[in-house]
């Protein structure tokens, strides 16, 4: 398993070493020890999966404290554009996004710490999705920015995706006022 920093810090993109033959193939999908060498200790506490069609949107999604999350995510099925957006307002990459493509055969994880939004874009039918959380959902704590704000300026490569009626209600990132 490799781990690889990305330009904004706390951002991770875990590659796991693959081995297959003719069975099919096998990997290490986590390994606290390689977070920790990475300056990242995590406990997770609950799982997450979802299945969408192509060209759905979810996101950018985000947890207050106290329910704030770290995620852990990963294509089981499918394809997705993976985007987290910095909302740490004291960082010095603010409102900067870093965006990656997880697909099945790639078998790349992202890991997004807290005071982040998080968003995805399934580019295959019945793509399955999912992430590893280290704090419990929390309905009052959810925050949210829409994924179109110009002051992000996304390149998603969809005009119009389909959305969630919250996700279609957020509010611009302009608006945001960051809890973090």
């Amino acid at each position: 398993m490799e781990i690889l920093r990305t330009e904004i810090e706390g951002l991770l993109v875990i590659k796991p070493q693959i081995f297959g033959d003719h069975r099919g193939y096998f990997f290490e999908s986590f390994r606290q020890d390689k977070f920790v060498e990475n300056g990242v200790d995590l406990d997770f506490v609950q799982d997450n999966q979802s299945k969408s069609k192509k060209d759905i949107l979810r996101g950018l999604h985000f947890q207050r404290s106290p329910h704030a999350q770290g995620k852990l995510v990963q294509v089981i099925k499918g394809a997705v554009l993976d985007v987290a957006v910095d909302i740490r307002k004291n960082s010095k990459t603010y409102g900067k996004h870093f965006k990656l493509e997880m697909t099945e055969e790639n078998k790349l994880m992202f890991w997004i710490p807290p005071g982040f939004a998080h968003g995805f874009l399934t580019l295959h039918d019945d793509t399955i999705f999912a992430y590893k959380c280290t704090n419990y959902y929390n309905v009052e704590s959810e925050g949210c920015v829409r994924w179109d704000s110009p002051d992000l300026n996304i390149d998603w490569g969809i005009t119009n995706p389909v959305l969630s009626e919250k996700d279609l209600n957020a509010p611009l990132f302009k608006d945001l006022k960051s809890p973090f």
